[in-house]
């Protein structure tokens, strides 16, 4: 893992007291609301709709066991005991008091943990694949290059006042776990005919009230011009994009109006003026970085008591079915831990729960944890040997939910309980779901299949590009909740596809439950996923679930 230089440290402390100064200004009155609301921005402070809140970045998703360990201090200490981890791989606390910011963000501070950028029109928390380093299907790990990017972007003079927001996500594979099609900036690590490493680069990717897949802007940039290329982006984006009107100031509007051809364009003619006189990624650095990201010494042997506990342990079978995912190394497996439990809210981790977590890394996973988009922690190399004792204390503290890729591993932004901008609920649709299909006991019969429900049309909870969608809205007053129709994250992304009207808070639930039977029913054969089902045969045949009475007004 990456730890702090003594520039960083110097950094983070003196914005922790240049904002402690701003945050006693506010208090006494010196500033007012409008005058610090920018202040507090750009050291993720918000105001929600019940109180401030205050969002902590975790670069590319990964903590260690002692940051995790701080995160639930913070929570039992100034919150109300517990954090929401968030898809920008984020957690935030929803109940600080503003007196109280200036001593969390001393204690992030302490573990080398910041707030920086992770609000504001600046650059955000840059992602990453949450396997990164653990899988065998990469060409290399991510994650070295997320931290150069959050070197480069951190406090940027140029780019603190964009037109709006910018999020970048980097992957080191082919399957892309890091939705990089749906960002400003996505970033692939490839391999060139010669096999050279580089980056294939996308940008205009976004979900929100205007959604866009991501386009291809150049296929291959060597290694020591990334930097310099991104800087040209976002340099041309700065220039180009809309401030006249927040709906259309991302950059995804950006390419749409001028075309990705004329952008291509300006972002070449920027880099060919800046590159002479950037030095390029300083190689000795990178090196320094990539080896703080080297992968811990791996033992051996013990996968025996795994196999044993597979064949004799129906409940841990279930788990591991659903939640290991294979590591490069044959006797390890990467331990996706379930924060979707039946029931609660998705996302949630409570101060107990995140000091298990950090006790189980520590044991077991070489002090490493990370944090996925889907708002689930992992631990990414654990012996197999130990996985039946990982998964025992999991289930202690309801934390061994064997649901990871199911109907109930649900993204759900926080909707109308915490968010100011919500026009309806998330929170409590996302625990009806999940619980009905916990009383169906039919999970694991139905497979693979993601459901991301967002409380208004910023599309926090990705429901664009959920297998099912569902986008909750205010219609005169009440709950509406649209549905969407194959929606995919992967490399192979796509929108979903509005199925038709919307339903009440009383009859979305229902409608899912018609859907996914009829996909059960639907389906060529158990090995076929919901998404492949949708792409062969259409909206016709689902839409027809989701709206009953309409094949009885068609008979009449």
């Amino acid at each position: 893992m990456y730890s702090y230089s003594d520039f960083d440290e110097q950094f983070v402390r003196a914005r922790v007291a240049q904002f402690s100064q701003q945050v006693a200004r506010r208090i006494d009155g010196s500033l007012t609301e409008d005058e610090f609301k920018p202040l507090r921005l750009m050291n993720g402070l918000y105001l929600q709709l019940h109180a401030y809140m205050l969002r902590v970045a975790i670069p590319y998703g990964t903590l260690s066991a002692r940051q995790m360990t701080q995160l639930a201090y913070i929570a039992e200490t100034w919150d109300k005991g517990y954090g929401h981890f968030t898809t920008r791989q984020n957690i935030q606390y929803n109940w600080p008091e503003l007196k109280d910011v200036p001593a969390m963000l001393e204690a992030l501070a302490d573990v080398q943990m910041h707030a920086i950028q992770t609000s504001g029109n600046t650059i955000r928390n840059v992602t990453a694949d949450h396997f990164a380093g653990a899988v065998g299907d990469e060409v290399a790990d991510p994650r070295p290059v997320a931290e150069l990017l959050r070197q480069w972007s951190t406090d940027h003079p140029e780019f603190q006042f964009l037109p709006r927001k910018f999020k970048f996500a980097v992957t080191g594979a082919e399957h892309d776990r890091a939705v990089i099609k749906a960002h400003d900036i996505g970033i692939q690590i490839v391999r060139n005919d010669g096999g050279e490493i580089g980056y294939r680069i996308l940008v205009g990717g976004g979900l929100g009230r205007t959604p866009m897949i991501g386009k291809v802007i150049n296929d291959f940039v060597p290694g020591e011009d990334l930097l310099p290329y991104c800087e040209a982006i976002v340099h041309v984006y700065n220039r180009l994009g809309r401030r006249d009107n927040k709906y259309k100031a991302r950059i995804k509007i950006t390419v749409h109006e001028h075309g990705i051809d004329a952008i291509r364009d300006l972002v070449e003619a920027r880099f060919a003026e800046i590159r002479p006189e950037f030095s390029g990624v300083d190689q000795e650095m990178l090196r320094g970085i990539q080896a703080q990201f080297a992968l811990p010494e791996l033992t051996s042997g013990g996968a025996g008591a795994y196999d044993d506990a597979y064949a004799a342990d129906p409940v841990f079978r279930a788990w591991a079915d659903t939640n290991l995912t294979a590591h490069r190394h044959p006797d390890h497996a990467i331990v996706t831990i379930s924060l979707k439990a039946h029931g609660a809210t998705p996302g949630d981790a409570t101060a107990e729960q995140m000091r298990v977590m950090a006790d189980l890394a520590e044991r077991f996973s070489h002090s490493e944890l990370r944090i996925s988009h889907q708002q689930n922690v992992i631990l990414p190399h654990v012996r197999k040997a130990d996985l039946p004792q990982v998964h025992k204390i999991l289930a202690a503290y309801g934390l061994g939910t064997a649901n990871i890729g199911l109907v109930s591993d649900i993204i759900a932004c926080p909707g109308m309980d915490y968010c100011a901008l919500a026009t309806a609920r998330s929170i409590p649709i996302a625990q009806q779901i999940a619980t009905r299909f916990d009383e169906l006991k039919i999970e694991h019969e139905v497979g693979p299949l993601q459901i991301k429900i967002s409380g208004c049309i910023n599309a926090c909870g990705h429901h664009h590009v959920g297998h099912i969608g569902i986008l909750g809205l205010d219609r005169a007053g009440v709950e509406n909740y649209q549905v969407t129709l194959g929606g995919d994250a992967t490399e192979t992304a796509a929108l979903g596809e509005r199925a038709g009207p919307g339903f009440s808070a009383e009859d979305i639930v229902p409608a899912i439950e018609r859907l996914v039977l009829a996909y059960v029913d639907l389906r060529d054969s158990a090995d076929e996923t919901f998404i492949e089902a949708f792409r062969r045969l259409g909206m016709a045949p689902f839409k027809a679930a989701l709206y009953p009475e309409e094949r009885v007004k068609d008979a009449a």
